[in-house]
């Protein structure tokens, strides 16, 4: 397997881009660049572009419903550039919380501009020239719509690759499915290997039925807290207040995707629970709802035979990029030692 890892929200880019370049000496092969709202993913993804020399930069991810399609073509098409063809275009559709409130774009029809997204994108960096008549984007834009002037472009620049790696972060079934269909990566998050066949399993075959051949094998890039010790179990409840968060607070009743897949794991009492609480403020109380074994099984923290135990669980189930967050004082320790046992 591969091995990816997350930049932190906080820290600045210069000393993220330093730790980025020791992990890279140290076998990191995928760095991830969020969003969410916080800086915009793009600036830091040419920052690393310029300070490293191996490693893959991914958005994970840019929203879809922040940009125009040509925008992030260009932007995907920039970073490739910049980084002599390292880029990876990671992109999702986030949430209404954010879409909505912090963008003020209305959140609709997710899958449907995803798709043709994804057939822009691709028409762009084979510098083809930008017609396409979708049912969310049409190019040019017609007549009735603006000044009638709009005329068909192709991109100026010659992209360092005509096809960069999109990778999709989704959960539902129809998300999944459209994303073995048309991804070259998949983005699951809270990943249970043993699990991924019953949840996922029927929707990944649905699409993978319909890919094309040239797109070759969905790449799947799972993973979580990594910590390596005999009394290293413990460290999985660093991830319980934001396993709390998404399952609870990420989405309102009835439209929460975290909620959804936690009840699909077959945590539904749990997963009610941790909503009601955390929807009326008590955090704290939904976060020791999470369930022991929901944390056990999506991170990677205990002695080193567990360890490689895990290792060897998502590597069975597909997962071909194991992403990691180091837990501990020496991170490049644990990139070496995971980096070793996992291939």
């Amino acid at each position: 397997m591969k091995l990816g890892m997350q930049v932190p929200y906080a820290g600045g880019f210069k000393e993220s881009a330093r730790l980025v370049s020791e992990y890279e000496k140290a076998g990191l092969d995928i760095v991830w660049v969020a969003e969410a709202y916080g800086f915009d993913a793009p600036s830091m993804m040419g920052y690393l572009a310029a300070t490293t020399d191996t490693v893959q930069i991914g958005s994970g991810i840019l929203p879809i419903y922040t940009r125009t399609p040509a925008l992030i073509a260009q932007t995907a098409a920039g970073v490739d550039a910049m980084s002599d063809g390292r880029c990876i275009l990671g992109l999702g559709a986030s949430g209404p919380q954010v879409i909505e409130g912090f963008h003020g774009v209305p959140y609709q029809a997710p899958l449907g501009r995803t798709r043709e997204l994804i057939d822009i994108c691709r028409m762009a960096w084979k510098r083809e020239k930008l017609v396409y008549d979708g049912k969310y984007f049409t190019l040019p834009l017609p007549p009735e719509k603006g000044t009638g002037l709009g005329k068909p472009l192709k991109l100026i620049s010659h992209p360092v690759r005509d096809s960069i790696p999109i990778y999709i972060a989704s959960l539902g079934p129809k998300n999944v499915e459209m994303t073995a269909e048309l991804a070259n990566g998949w983005l699951p998050l809270f990943y249970i290997p043993e699990r991924a066949k019953d949840v996922w399993g029927a929707d990944l075959a649905a699409g993978g039925a319909k890919r094309a051949p040239e797109l070759g094998p969905l790449e799947i890039v799972a993973g979580g807290l990594v910590a390596i010790g005999d009394d290293a179990a413990q460290v999985a409840e660093f991830a319980r207040p934001m396993v709390a968060l998404y399952v609870g607070g990420m989405g309102a009743r009835g439209r929460n995707f975290y909620n959804d897949l936690a009840c699909r794991y077959g945590y539904e009492a749990e997963a009610k629970e941790i909503q009601d609480l955390y929807l009326d403020g008590k955090k704290d109380e939904a976060a020791a709802k999470v369930p022991d074994e929901l944390l056990a099984l999506t991170n990677l923290c205990g002695p080193e035979g567990w360890i490689k135990e895990r290792l060897a669980a998502f590597k069975e189930a597909g997962v071909t990029v194991l992403n990691l967050t180091p837990i501990g004082d020496n991170a490049t320790d644990t990139i070496e030692k995971i980096k070793a046992w996992s291939e």
